[in-house]
């Protein structure tokens, strides 16, 4: 059985520490041990720029050092993605491209990764054939997106494309796999599907499953490391395996704009993102009002003598958290919460009214007015959700 196992790190970069440390705790530090106690077990992570920069502030050098190492020996496969994890079908192209080189120089500095990474992480897997471009581009030759991009429905495939837009290699994760822990799914299968090398499972989550929201008390996931029966590779690795195996062939194919919490029906409509920017939700109709008018403001006042002020709070408030607890969507049944959280809406949307407000040229005037005409409407209305659907509920 061959088992592709691609895990995302990531911790807001506006967020209060004890929320990382329990999640270093919890899941990171377990993680670490366990790929250094099982030296043939191979995965793929993605450590999102913030995160890094947040360890590294905070002294966390012993993780950092052996985070590298791992990546140094070839027994994790590290991916680029957006520094700040902003939702990139949603961000002007300039943007996007910005996150992009700022995640690259973070990975040189911190955990001395001087190869650009062959894989890249779409924060949230948002998809479009827009940003596969700028992605190709840029250099990178594989992505990893959820199956309903290519199917427009759940069946529990996966495997290797190659999206016809982009030229990019596509790996598709098993959805139904991935929502499950995935070592209790591996270990469910009978014995003789171990011996299979046909077999094929693609599992994709955030890391912090492993621990943090998942306790694992039988230990699922050693008994995974321990069973040589069980193949792990890294993607790239894979996609390598994928090319030279003579019954398999990567196909081009079209795939559909998507997240990896897209619902078919989201996909059809032509709303694959409405978690984070849904015409129905005035919450996320007026955070994009104020987004839009504060990325506006880039160009114009680059010569700004607090402009470094304005990019810091920019890219925290323009997270794809600030938009995601205002969905108001539950997770529960995939080891997730109720996305509602006024005080994680606000903190982003406390860090994009500060990049406005920051800026110390005369002519941003009307623009601070502006933006604080949103950034009020936003606050109301927020709260008058909280206090009248949400609370004591």
């Amino acid at each position: 059985m061959n088992w592709i196992n691609f895990l995302h790190f990531y911790q807001p970069a506006n967020i209060d520490f004890y929320v990382i440390r329990e999640a270093l705790d919890k899941s990171y530090w377990r993680l670490i041990r366990l790929m250094e106690e099982h030296p043939y077990m191979h995965m793929t992570w993605n450590v999102s720029g913030c995160l890094l920069e947040r360890l590294y502030d905070a002294g966390e050098h012993d993780f950092l050092r052996r985070l590298s190492n791992l990546i140094k020996n070839e027994q994790v496969e590290i991916t680029s993605t957006a520094a700040y994890h902003g939702l990139l079908p949603l961000l002007p192209k300039d943007e996007v491209v910005r996150q992009i080189k700022e995640n690259e120089s973070i990975l040189r500095r911190i955990l001395g990764v001087r190869k650009k990474p062959k894989g890249f992480f779409l924060p949230e897997m948002a998809y479009s054939p827009e940003v596969a471009k700028i992605i190709k581009s840029l250099g990178y030759k594989w992505i990893i997106i959820d199956e309903i991009a290519i199917y427009n429905k759940l069946d529990n495939k996966s495997g290797v494309v190659i999206d016809s837009y982009s030229g990019l290699e596509v790996m598709l994760r098993s959805r139904s796999s991935s929502r499950e822990y995935p070592p209790t799914k591996l270990l469910s299968y009978k014995k003789n599907n171990f011996d299979n090398k046909e077999n094929i499972i693609i599992t994709a989550t955030d890391a912090e499953l492993y621990g943090l929201r998942h306790e694992d008390p039988t230990g699922d996931m050693e008994a995974v490391a321990k069973n040589r029966k069980i193949k792990t590779y890294t993607i790239s690795e894979f996609i390598k395996f994928f090319k030279k195996n003579k019954t398999t062939q990567i196909r081009k194919t079209k795939l559909a704009a998507c997240s990896w919490d897209s619902s078919s029906q989201d996909v059809k409509n032509g709303t694959p993102f409405k978690l984070w920017s849904d015409k129905n939700n005035i919450i996320h109709r007026d955070l994009w009002r104020l987004a839009t008018l504060a990325l506006s403001l880039d160009k114009k006042f680059k010569k700004d003598i607090n402009y470094k002020w304005y990019r810091w709070h920019l890219v925290r408030g323009l997270a794809s958290c600030t938009f995601w607890w205002a969905s108001e969507h539950d997770f529960s049944k995939v080891f997730g919460p109720y996305a509602w959280s006024p005080d994680i809406i606000e903190r982003g949307l406390e860090d994009m009214i500060r990049a406005v407000r920051s800026l110390n040229d005369k002519r941003s005037r009307k623009n601070k007015l502006e933006a604080e005409k949103y950034y009020l409407q936003i606050k109301k209305n927020i709260w008058h959700k909280h206090w009248n659907k949400h609370w004591q509920v």
